[in-house]
C-alpha cells in the first residue's frame, strides 16, 4: 500500500506580519498539503521569542532562535544570554539563523564575524545544530565554519551557490537546503547542485514569506508550497517523490534531533 508523501518546511517565518491576517489558516493549508512539520526561524530576539510561542501552541511547529546578521545593530549587549535562555526551551531545535550578510552590510564585517562565532560557540555548548545565513559572503562563511564549526551539525539555509561552493559546504559536514528558487528555469547552477549532491545531505524549505516557488513567484510564500520544492528536487534527480520526501524527512530528523 502506497502512503502519501510527507513533507517538512525546515525554514519559515510565520510570525512575521505578512501572516497576521491568516496565520492559522496558513498552518492548516500546510497540513492539508502534507507538510507535517514546520521549523519556525528566529532572526532577532523578538522573532525568536515569537518562534518559541508558535511552537508552544502548535505540535507540528518547532523553533530556532538566534540573531541574523542584518539585526545585529538592534541587539542589546546581553543578546547571547537571551538567546541561551530561549534555547533552553524544549521546542527549540537549533541556533539560527546566524551568519554573514555582505549584501545589506547593516553591521561591519568584523562585528558580524564576532556575533557569528559567539553563536556557533553557544550552539556547541548547548549541543544544538546551526542554521546558516550567508549572502554575498561565501569565502568568509566557509573560513569561519571551517575554523569554528567543522564537524558540528548545521545547514546552509536557502542555498544558492554553485557546485564548487556546495562541495565546500558538504565537506564541512553541512546540509544544503533548497527554497522555491530551485523551481526557477534559469537557476541552472542550482539545478546542478540538486542533481549531484548526495540526497542524505539535502533539505527543503520555503523561507516564507519570501522566495516563492513557481507558479507563485512574486506572491507571498507559505509552508504549503514546500511540496513544490520537493517535487522539483525529485524531478531534477529523476527519483520518485515519495523516496525524496522520505529521505528529506529523515535528514531533518537527523539534524534537528528533537523534531520528531
Amino acid at each position: 500500500m502506497n502512503h502519501a508523501p510527507v513533507f517538512i518546511d525546515t525554514h519559515a517565518h510565520l510570525a512575521m506580519s505578512q501572516f497576521d491576517r491568516d496565520r492559522e489558516a496558513a498552518i492548516a493549508r500546510a497540513q492539508a498539503a502534507g507538510v507535517a512539520r514546520i521549523v519556525e526561524i528566529g532572526y532577532d530576539l523578538p522573532s525568536s521569542r515569537a518562534a518559541v510561542a508558535l511552537a508552544e501552541g502548535h505540535p507540528a511547529i518547532y523553533a530556532v532562535v538566534g540573531l541574523q546578521p542584518n539585526h545585529i545593530h538592534e541587539a542589546p549587549p546581553d543578546y547571547l544570554e537571551q538567546v541561551r535562555a530561549l534555547a533552553a526551551h524544549p521546542r527549540v531545535v537549533a541556533i539560527g539563523e546566524i551568519g554573514l550578510d555582505y549584501y545589506w552590510m547593516r553591521a561591519p564585517a568584523a562585528t558580524q564575524e564576532e556575533v557569528f562565532r559567539a553563536q556557533i560557540a553557544l550552539a556547541r555548548e548547548l549541543g544544538l545544530p546551526v542554521v546558516i545565513h550567508s549572502r554575498d559572503a561565501q569565502a568568509d562563511t566557509l573560513r569561519i565554519l571551517a575554523d569554528a564549526a567543522r564537524g558540528h551539525p548545521g545547514v546552509m539555509h536557502a542555498f544558492s551557490g554553485d557546485w564548487s561552493y556546495a562541495q565546500a559546504c558538504l565537506d564541512l559536514g553541512f546540509m544544503l537546503s533548497f527554497t522555491g528558487t530551485l523551481t526557477y528555469a534559469k537557476a541552472t547552477a542550482l539545478h546542478q547542485v540538486a542533481r549531484q549532491a548526495p540526497l542524505h545531505m539535502l533539505l527543503t524549505e520555503t523561507d516564507s514569506p519570501y522566495l516563492s516557488p513557481n507558479p507563485y513567484r512574486g506572491q507571498r510564500n507559505e509552508p504549503a508550497y514546500v511540496r513544490l520544492v520537493a517535487e522539483r528536487l525529485a524531478a531534477l534527480r529523476d527519483e520518485p517523490l515519495d523516496h525524496v520526501a522520505a529521505q528529506v524527512w529523515a535528514n531533518a530528523q537527523r539534524l534537528f534531533r528533537s523534531c520528531e
